[in-house]
């Protein structure tokens, strides 16, 4: 019984000071995104998979790629396992408590043979500064999982539109208006849409997963 008065007494407070508060900061960075309609030409080579492991299938092997954004390597085992990259360069910063340097050593314990035969490079940085160390038409496909917000997605797609070759990809994840449990609000699929609708690119896959938010992937027209 008790328990259950503090829980509801956690969840009165909650509701009555923490939502209402949340709820007009993430109105108030709503209202500051701006809102693409992207036109048929921008969709109509989209196709629905299932997960992202299906979409890795989909994108070349043997390939120069980046992931932006590693966490402990989860993803990036999975990349090195179904694409086997020629090159692959891991972006990270690893400078926050939730992201910090213990993930970092888990992703060079994870690669170490790789890091040694120089098939895999961590790049230590922010992607957005990182990007410089890139050469123009230099990777096959990218895949962004950093911030999730409008701001940083648009800057990394500026950024390293110009450091796929002719025909790359871009991909990444959370293609989603927002985190439901953490009430944040993203901005990934309004940077990709104003993204496409700016540079003429398409989107070329999109995921359905719903225990693992969903990707998105594309290229130039």
């Amino acid at each position: 019984m008790k328990k259950n008065i503090i829980t509801k007494s956690v969840g009165s407070i909650y509701r009555s000071i923490f939502l209402p508060v949340t709820k007009k900061v993430n109105a108030k960075v709503s209202a500051s995104i701006p809102k693409t309609q992207l036109l048929e030409k921008h969709v109509k080579n989209a196709k629905l998979l299932p997960s992202r492991k299906e979409m890795l299938d989909l994108f070349p092997k043997n390939a120069v790629v980046a992931e932006l954004g590693v966490d402990e390597g989860t993803f990036s085992e999975m990349i090195m396992n179904q694409t086997q990259p020629s090159k692959f360069h891991i972006v990270d910063f690893w400078g926050s408590k939730r992201y910090n340097q213990m993930k970092r050593q888990k992703v060079e314990t994870k690669f170490a043979s790789q890091l040694k035969d120089g098939s895999v490079q961590i790049n230590l940085g922010l992607s957005t500064t990182v990007v410089h160390d890139f050469p123009d038409n230099y990777f096959d496909w990218i895949y962004i999982d950093t911030d999730h917000g409008y701001k940083v997605t648009h800057e990394e797609l500026e950024a390293y539109k110009d450091k796929v070759k002719s025909g790359g990809i871009i991909a990444g994840h959370d293609y989603i208006i927002g985190n439901w449990d953490g009430v944040v609000r993203y901005g990934v699929i309004e940077a990709v849409h104003e993204f496409c609708l700016k540079y003429d690119w398409e989107i070329i896959y999109l995921t359905a997963e719903l225990d693992n938010n969903p990707s998105f992937a594309i290229r130039r027209l």
